[in-house]
């Protein structure tokens, strides 16, 4: 059998994705000194990558399965399958001007005062396609510039017609590009202390993005390939699906068994079992986490003693069948 080549994120996606795979059940060592760790499935050759190479590399086949910022995906314009969100990793593309410029708020606004003054408008950004994109999407681009494209500046090449509008690419350190060599940036960003830290103000935000789970559409057709590649999404899935649930076990009286589960809507196919004391049952079951403050009361009213594990997993085998079935 040949092995799934798994690409795994360097850089700010890197420690999450590590929990969560040790989370999943998967058991990865020599991280720290070398870029093809080792994994506790034989099925499984691991490779560390930047995230930015990621989609490119399993659109075109060099990687069977990987974890990359759906921001990412979207700029590479990467044609993969797209199996799951991984909901960690949640960071904003935004577009940042100095805060000096207090009259000017939004990119309309930006884009109108400089054709105004007839100054060329200088963009800094490691998301070339995306601000390409976002530019020619706004009215106001079009009514100052027509159909002509934003020129695109990097080492290696430029294009491009619009020499009034410029992007140029950066490699890293994009929030420290304005005022001098960029008039605006679109970077990512958590919080945005680090663009406040460095006298900018967001004026919109573009996008939202997460860790997703992404494969290579043709080792999805290989049969073996494919089983190993849902195997890796049931247990990923399980472990998102984990972290927001609580596995309960309350004691309850045959007279109060059907109240509880009549008002206790949450209850999801339990698990109802009689306990050695007559006419007293077991309910155990998986509830949402963020529901069992204002659960809490209606099971302290009607059951006896009440255990509550946080579950490392939760596999729903049913609906990981229905996502293969789609694909």
């Amino acid at each position: 059998m040949s092995k799934v080549r798994f690409a795994l994120p360097k850089g700010s996606l890197e420690n999450a994705t590590f929990e969560i795979l040790n989370r999943s059940g998967y058991k990865l060592s020599g991280q720290e000194r070398t870029y093809r760790p080792s994994i506790n499935d034989p099925g499984i050759e691991p490779r560390i990558l930047r995230p930015q190479e990621i989609p490119v590399y399993i659109a075109e086949g060099l990687q069977d399965i990987g974890i990359t910022g759906l921001d990412w995906i979207k700029e590479t314009n990467s044609d993969v399958e797209i199996l799951l969100d991984l909901e960690y990793g949640a960071i904003k593309l935004v577009l940042a001007i100095p805060k000096p410029w207090t009259k000017i708020n939004s990119l309309s606004e930006l884009i109108e005062s400089f054709w105004r003054e007839k100054r060329e408008l200088r963009f800094s950004t490691e998301y070339l396609n995306t601000t390409v994109s976002y530019l020619k999407s706004k009215s106001t681009y079009r009514e100052c510039y027509g159909d002509l494209d934003p020129l695109v500046i990097t080492p290696w090449w430029r294009m491009g017609s619009n020499p009034s509008v410029s992007i140029f690419l950066s490699f890293g350190a994009t929030e420290a590009k304005p005022p001098e060599t960029a008039d605006a940036i679109i970077d990512v960003t958590e919080t945005g202390t680090t663009l406040e830290k460095n006298n900018l103000k967001i004026i919109e935000v573009i996008s939202k993005s997460t860790a997703h789970l992404i494969a290579n559409k043709d080792a999805l057709k290989d049969p073996e390939k494919r089983e190993k590649i849902y195997d890796i999404l049931t247990l990923l899935k399980g472990a998102v699906d984990g972290r927001k649930k609580l596995h309960i076990f309350v004691n309850v009286s045959k007279e109060n068994l059907q109240k509880l589960l009549k008002q206790l809507p949450a209850l999801k196919r339990p698990t109802i079992s009689p306990l050695s004391a007559k006419d007293w049952y077991s309910v155990n079951t998986v509830i949402e986490k963020d529901a069992f403050i204002e659960l809490l009361p209606k099971l302290r009213r009607l059951a006896q003693g009440l255990v509550v594990y946080e579950p490392r997993q939760v596999l729903s085998l049913d609906e990981v069948l229905n996502m293969e079935k789609k694909v």
